[in-house]
């Protein structure tokens, strides 16, 4: 008789199914798990670097945003070094905190989210400032937050030479904020007439270069026919003003002499034509000039219009 061979019993196909989803579970758990800490170590090691690169001291060496908000709190003094202190602060909190945690911690300070923004500006410029001499003769908060309107090089220039353009810092230490804004509201605008004046300079070498290079690639006749035709239109302005602008200026003075029956003063009239005159006469020298000044048409419009006519 044969022998029956001893089978081991297979489970149900049911209970190997849920064995697994049950591994899977437990195992997505601890994927899960491990990205969170993933994620908090990371974050914690980017907050860490800001705040050295900020030089913020984080409360108690941690990056726990309930200790960052408390320490804000206790920084939120007017003084301007706490109020920098309070900018770091809130810069490395907005880092440590996940996203849409600031504006609520924001209220639990009592802090519009405008006005953190300007204490975080303010750090921001101000992060390079290593005088507390210079930091201490700005003042107040509301000083502090004026002076965001300078340009980086003139915060440098402010805190490490004490002053930038016509603004001292030891004038702001003495200024009422309206007239720091008013201080400020006009180094701006000297500020911005000189970039122009700079602009327009730098405009003119430009057309100058282009110029010079248009002529020495012009023929001789071209170039002749074109400084000719600049100093016809030289020679038509300065015909215009003195027709123009300096001939009312006389009449008004003689109509206001006569109103208020006061004497001409022909004497500093006929200085300016003297002046005009001489400076006409100086010309016709240095150049060996004949004098075409009775002439209808004087030669050197004839000649200007028949080269601008090709004739």
């Amino acid at each position: 008789m044969a022998r029956t061979k001893n089978i081991t019993p297979i489970e149900p196909i049911e209970n190997v199914t849920e064995h697994d989803a049950t591994g899977l579970a437990l195992a997505k758990m601890r994927y899960e798990q491990g990205q969170m800490a993933d994620q908090v170590k990371e974050r914690e090691t980017q907050v860490r670097a800001l705040a050295i690169t900020l030089g913020y001291q984080l409360p108690a060496d941690a990056t726990d945003p309930d200790l960052i908000q408390r320490d804000i709190a206790a920084n939120m003094r007017r003084s301007v070094e706490a109020c920098l202190e309070v900018g770091r602060g809130l810069t490395v909190l907005k880092a440590a905190c996940a996203h849409g945690e600031f504006l609520p911690r924001l209220d639990a300070l009592g802090l519009e989210a405008r006005v953190a923004q300007k204490f975080m500006s303010a750090a921001a410029k101000f992060a390079n400032a290593s005088s507390t001499t210079h930091l201490a003769a700005i003042g107040n908060q509301t000083k502090l937050f004026e002076l965001l309107v300078l340009d980086d090089d003139q915060v440098d220039d402010l805190l490490q030479l004490g002053h930038t353009g016509e603004l001292k810092l030891d004038d702001i230490a003495t200024m009422s904020v309206k007239e720091l804004r008013a201080a400020l509201r006009e180094e701006r605008e000297e500020r911005k007439a000189a970039e122009d004046v700079s602009a327009e300079k730098s405009k003119k070498i430009d057309a100058l270069h282009k110029k010079i290079k248009r002529v020495q690639a012009a023929e001789p006749d071209e170039v002749l026919q074109e400084i000719t035709k600049e100093a016809a239109g030289w020679a038509n302005d300065a015909l215009g003003a003195l027709r123009g602008n300096l001939r009312l200026s006389m009449v008004t003075l003689r109509d206001h002499c006569e109103q208020h029956g006061l004497d001409l003063p022909t004497v500093f009239m006929a200085g300016i034509a003297g002046q005009l005159q001489a400076a006409l006469n100086d010309l016709r020298a240095e150049f060996e000039l004949p004098d075409v000044s009775d002439a209808a048409i004087p030669e050197w419009v004839r000649q200007s219009q028949g080269g601008a006519n090709g004739g």
